[in-house]
């Protein structure tokens, strides 16, 4: 059972009116059964200094009732749906503590949704980095491949959200100051080492007074730059959770797929080589590679055939993604693109392909269709 505290959450609490969730204890024994009135607002201060707690799945299925029923967006729509999850994202990441559980679970519950209607394009976004706050971004892609990893390794929907969240906050104490570095040419500063070195530590804190009790979360955002033979930070642990571990690779995987001032962004293949030979052979990072693919969806390549076009899904082995080809062998755009099935011969995948080198301009809603359909 998670919990937060009724503290976090009392804009959710309307005096006179039933409650939408139950209220318990700092025992987690019932106070307050769901439909049940706070009369006024001396009850409910005291109920604060009780430390009273709600429990998480109670309040998200309370206070959503209108995200489970409304529409899947369309395919076109994804792209604008990412978008608006993005201003979302910061707005919850930086919200004051009081408002940060709350925040947290629903955009959780947005985010995987739309995850859910279409995993392939969830993984060209994360592919594909388009620009916007890079602290906030690299949380939503970070959660997103941990998500993955999760899933590809068969974790329950239990911890694969749970994955997803701590991979969300592992960086809330410094969404800013990681937007700046990615910009920044010059090395950080001795302030901008400081929290680097602390951001775990602090991320954990805040997380807690804001009403986070899961401990398995809170102990992998705190650990996610630990390493087993002690070389991490802040503490030099030797004993990291699994959890934490696989934060520490989602983080790692997802910013080399990402420009910074100072480098130019890796390709899946190369990010992928690097987390293999960092991981020593971990099954956690093996998954989360394997979730990807060697060219996750939104790759652009060209094939064995002369073809260019864009990887639209993972095919039975690594090296044998599906391919919508955009243009013949000639490189004549196509009227109506191809599916091919690069493990047949003739067909392979011969190296990867930019922009610049189709005849036409992709948008994301075309690239969001491709993959869709």
């Amino acid at each position: 059972m998670r919990l937060c505290s009724l503290q976090s959450v009392q804009t959710h609490v309307a005096i006179g009116e039933p409650l939408a969730f139950s209220v318990r204890d700092a025992n987690r024994q019932l106070l307050l059964a769901r439909g049940q009135v706070i009369h006024d607002a001396a009850q409910l201060d005291e109920l604060f200094q009780r430390g009273a707690l709600v429990e998480i799945s109670e309040l998200t299925h309370a206070i959503q009732p209108q995200r489970r029923a409304a529409r899947p967006p369309s395919t076109a729509q994804l792209p604008g749906e990412w978008a608006r999850l993005g201003n979302e994202a910061r707005r919850t990441l930086v919200a004051p503590a009081d408002h940060l559980v709350a925040g947290i679970d629903k955009l959780t519950d947005d985010l995987l949704r739309l995850i859910d209607h279409a995993p392939g394009v969830a993984l060209a976004q994360v592919l594909r980095q388009g620009d916007g706050h890079y602290g906030v971004s690299h949380s939503i892609h970070a959660a997103t491949a941990c998500q993955a990893a999760a899933r590809f390794l068969g974790w329950s929907p239990a911890e694969q959200r749970r994955a997803f969240q701590a991979a969300l906050t592992m960086n809330v104490s410094m969404i800013d100051l990681q937007a700046r570095l990615s910009t920044q040419v010059s090395p950080p500063t001795t302030l901008q080492r400081e929290a680097i070195q602390q951001h775990p530590r602090l991320s954990a804190e805040l997380l807690e007074k804001a009403g986070i009790t899961d401990p398995l979360w809170l102990e992998a955002v705190a650990q996610h730059h630990e390493l087993p033979d002690g070389s991490g930070y802040p503490l030099g642990l030797t004993d990291v959770s699994e959890l934490a571990s696989l934060l520490r690779f989602a983080d790692v995987y997802t910013a080399r797929l990402s420009a910074r001032a100072n480098r130019p962004a890796m390709s899946a293949q190369q990010a992928g080589r690097e987390l293999h030979l960092m991981a020593d052979a971990s099954p956690l990072a093996a998954g989360l590679i394997k979730a990807f693919g060697v060219f996750p969806p939104g790759s652009l390549v060209r094939l064995a055939s002369g073809e260019l076009g864009l990887v639209v899904g993972n095919g039975d082995k690594a090296y044998h993604p599906v391919v919508a080809t955009l243009t013949d062998a000639r490189g004549e755009p196509r009227l109506s693109p191809l599916r091919r099935d690069t493990s047949r011969q003739g067909l392979a995948v011969v190296a990867l392909a930019s922009p610049q080198s189709l005849p036409m301009r992709l948008s994301d809603e075309r690239i969001a269709e491709l993959i869709a359909e």
